[in-house]
């Protein structure tokens, strides 16, 4: 299929991308790697009347350490965020999940920032930043503004951004010694969207998991560092908070069962990384 005819704009900076935006309104889109948009456009799921690259401005191509964070820029690649030498220790949860994301050629062209606004609730990247308690910060010609994962990540495909502004960098906070994180995925392929996908922190007095393929985002639910039955009960009550709909994947039944079995693994797995 071949996607409807659009106009093409390339930004040299990024206050000439949220001109652009401003002036274009709810016509214009942003591109930076197009492997979320470019399938929705060829499927014409979206049509917007102007597209406006990002993929080569140099000041939003950055992964830097920040306050206990690290921003990742709106240019930068999940490829090079993968490769990043000090991603395993700073970024453990985000390191374990990035082979479950796509394939090497996506993640060479596909971006971080790109990802989280798109917010598929199948994808693992918002559900990475919705566990560790990321943040976004957009731009406008009016000026910058942060939102946190929670608030950013309002529904399917569905996110608190208005049309003039565009997503600038994404922010995870970095890990702490004591801190233990796994990640697990089931999907019918490799690099695939995940059926379910679970991804959990666990700290010396407390247990965070994360959930994605289940609601219409990633969900998050924390609890004390619960074991045995207990654990068992706190999944099984999470699995029904979510609802879940039968569809071509799989049912609700079936992922309300692989929350219950992905997460008692992830939280197993994070607890021996933590040494609890």
């Amino acid at each position: 299929m071949k996607p409807p005819p659009f106009d093409y704009l390339r930004a040299n900076s990024v206050d000439e991308a949220v001109a652009m935006l401003a002036e274009q309104g709810d016509d214009a889109r942003i591109i930076a790697g197009g492997q979320s948009l470019v399938p929705m456009l060829n499927m014409r799921l979206m049509r917007p009347e102007v597209l406006v690259d990002i993929g080569k401005l140099e000041e939003t191509r950055y992964i830097r350490k920040s306050h206990g964070s690290v921003e990742i820029g709106a240019s930068t690649t999940q490829g090079e965020v993968m490769d990043w030498d000090e991603l395993d220790a700073t970024l453990p949860l985000v390191a374990k999940a990035f082979p479950h994301i796509g394939h090497f050629q996506t993640r060479n062209r596909g971006t971080v920032c790109g990802s989280i606004t798109h917010a598929d609730p199948s994808s693992e990247l918002p559900l990475c930043l919705a566990v560790l308690g990321g943040e976004v910060t957009l731009q406008s010609s009016q000026g910058a503004r942060t939102v946190s994962a929670g608030d950013f990540q309002q529904g399917l495909l569905t996110v608190d951004k208005e049309a003039d502004e565009m997503t600038v960098m994404v922010s995870f906070p970095v890990a702490q010694s004591g801190e233990g994180y796994a990640f697990q995925e089931f999907a019918h392929r490799h690099g695939d969207f995940a059926v379910v996908a679970v991804a959990a922190k666990v700290t010396g007095d407390s247990i965070r998991l994360g959930v994605g393929g289940v609601a219409d985002r990633p969900e998050v639910r924390q609890w004390g560092l619960l074991e045995g039955d207990a654990l068992d009960d706190a999944l099984n009550e999470f699995a029904w908070e979510m609802g879940g709909s039968d569809d071509i994947h799989a049912s609700a039944r079936h992922r309300r069962e692989l929350v219950r079995h992905l997460g008692r693994e992830a939280v197993a797995d994070a607890r021996q990384e933590a040494g609890i």
